[in-house]
């Protein structure tokens, strides 16, 4: 049973403490308010070249991965008794190959990578073949287990959007809340927004965000920095004030449940897997118990012209199966680099007009390295347009299937939401 509304705004306010802790066990990057790396060399490693920055991504003293100004990186791991080390750089489609790294005589590994595209990145070390992390870097939760990631600098004066700024900052919650439909806890991070507590009586849109396969309900605010973005566009007066509700669609698992895995870490042809029914037991999660929950525990405005859903990947795929046939739920649909379900688009193309004055805004993403392998998305993008069916393209340059593709969309896509007469 939900608590009424008032008494579970108090209990959600006394427990802010321990929503505190709780955020403090994601990392620092969460709220990305990280210390500038120590200047000092530990354990007697060797300190790298003096225009060579460790990586804001780095553990507390690391020196290593560093990076040059020209977005060069610098790999550097002791394994003195190794006979051969590789170090692998910037997942999701958009890596470079498996590069050797040379044994120095101190016993340590290093490489200097080509120029790596700036934003987010996962990479691996392989020992001997045995992969593992950087012992220098913090881990994020992608590719289906803890693994390294760098933040590369972005030269480009735009991309400022995702960076922490002098502006007013929202929250992120780490909440608990029971699932009915798969009989278990589950955890959802909400952000919100900055005068969330200083404005007692009002009330919030939200957006519901979706993780891509391999990450988790902490994805969008670790890697994907959305409540910097957020913050932002707020504080510029560019979208609305909302609540963000991220989720992990892929842990949403009735008793006896299978999940979702594909055939390898890294799939290739012939090693997707056969979707099935993916997707129908989070769409029940989301009716049954998400929302009911987020509309009794924080102050969120009800009914479909308060309620946007998005995602990256394949929560882009989710969404579209958790939205579209349900549009007397939610007015704002995005998929980020989406998958694109079978038959998901039908009743679109067989009554553009009906679907057209329901839903308020479909918007479709794509990053232009991934568009010239998978054009999926811009050929959907056309064959809507071509139907008469509404919707917004955006195109991130020079990104691959990436973090800042999905960072960019969600700084087009959140100022299109929510929008009132006059606004």
């Amino acid at each position: 049973m939900f608590l009424n509304r008032s008494s579970n705004e108090a209990s959600v306010l006394t427990k802010s403490l321990a929503n505190l802790v709780a955020i403090s066990a994601l990392g620092a990057s969460v709220l990305w308010a990280q210390a500038p790396s120590a200047s000092q060399p530990s354990g007697g490693e060797a300190a790298p070249p003096s225009d060579c920055i460790p990586a804001s991504t780095d553990v507390l003293a690391a020196q290593y991965p560093c990076i040059y100004p020209d977005r060069r990186v610098m790999l550097r791991i002791k394994a003195p008794d190794a006979q051969h080390v590789q170090a692998l750089i910037g997942g999701g489609g958009g890596q470079t190959p498996t590069m050797d790294m040379m044994k120095q005589p101190d016993g340590y590994w290093t490489l200097t990578t080509p120029p790596i595209v700036e934003g987010f990145h996962y990479y691996q070390f392989y020992v001997d073949g045995v992969e593992m992390g950087d012992p220098g870097s913090r881990t994020f939760f992608g590719e289906m287990r803890e693994i390294s990631g760098i933040e590369i600098p972005s030269p480009v004066p735009s991309d400022s959007f995702y960076q922490v700024q002098d502006v007013p900052h929202g929250e992120v919650r780490s909440v608990l809340y029971f699932s009915k439909v798969v009989g278990n806890w589950r955890r959802c991070l909400v952000y919100t927004p900055p005068d969330y507590d200083h404005q007692p009586h009002a009330r919030y849109p939200v957006l519901y965000l979706l993780p891509g396969y391999g990450e988790d309900e902490l994805g969008w605010f670790n890697q994907g920095r959305a409540n910097v973005i957020l913050d932002n566009l707020i504080a510029q007066k560019n979208a609305a004030p909302m609540l963000v509700v991220a989720d992990d669609q892929f842990t949403a698992l009735k008793p006896g449940e299978a999940p979702l895995v594909f055939g390898e870490r890294r799939p290739g042809p012939g090693q997707r897997p056969n979707f099935g029914t993916y997707g129908q037991t989070f769409t029940e999660v989301i009716f049954s118990d998400l929302i009911p929950f987020i509309e009794s525990s924080f102050r969120a405005l009800t009914g479909r012209e308060n309620r946007a859903m998005a995602g990256l990947s394949m929560g882009g795929m989710q969404t579209f199966l958790t939205t579209l046939p349900h549009l007397d739920q939610f007015a704002y649909v995005g998929g980020f680099s989406p998958g694109v379900p079978q038959n998901t688009f039908e009743s679109a193309y067989k009554d553009p007009a009906a679907f057209n004055s329901q839903v308020k805004l479909l918007w479709l993403g794509t990053g232009t390295v991934e568009k010239a392998h998978n054009p999926n998305i811009f050929d959907l993008h056309e064959a809507l347009n071509k139907a008469g069916v509404m919707n917004t393209y955006f195109e991130s340059q020079g990104t691959a299937h990436e973090w800042l593709t999905w960072r960019r969309d969600l700084n087009d896509f959140a100022p299109r939401l929510f929008r009132r007469a006059g606004n």
